[in-house]
């Protein structure tokens, strides 16, 4: 899988997590939209790689997380977001709605309001984290 394959995971991932919205299905909504963004951040993380290089061991290991905040940290965008953080309210606000998404949700009962304030958190097009990774993978 390389960063193109991740790009196209994340759009879909997000494609679908609206279908499922409309539907009434916020279970899943939620739990893709979230994904979505762990696909985005994973290709940063492969644009990191230089093609035909053998990754580094610890870089490879982090790399195989679920977790969002751990994540942003092997992209090497954790600086670049606490700045950003700092200066913009709106991704500010939004983080703090995706930062704690977890693969365990796949199990969890969401409510649609809790899918709705995800997926507006991830697509939001002025402080929306999905449009802030897009930029930057």
């Amino acid at each position: 899988m390389n960063r193109v394959d991740l790009q196209g995971i994340a759009e879909t991932r997000i494609q679908e997590s609206s279908a499922l919205l409309a539907a009434g299905f916020p279970d899943g909504a939620y739990y893709l939209a979230g994904y979505a963004i762990e696909c985005a951040l994973k290709a940063c993380i492969a644009k990191r790689t230089r093609e035909h290089d053998f990754p580094e061991k610890a870089l490879a290991t982090r790399s195989y997380t679920h977790k969002l905040q751990d994540l942003v940290v092997v992209a090497e965008l954790k600086t670049e977001l606490e700045a950003t953080l700092q200066v913009d309210p709106i991704l500010g606000a939004n983080w703090a709605i995706v930062k704690d998404w977890s693969e365990e949700s796949r199990y969890e009962k969401r409510t649609l309001q809790e899918a709705e304030t995800l997926l507006r958190a991830i697509e939001d097009k002025k402080g929306g984290l999905l449009p802030w990774i897009m930029q930057r993978w």
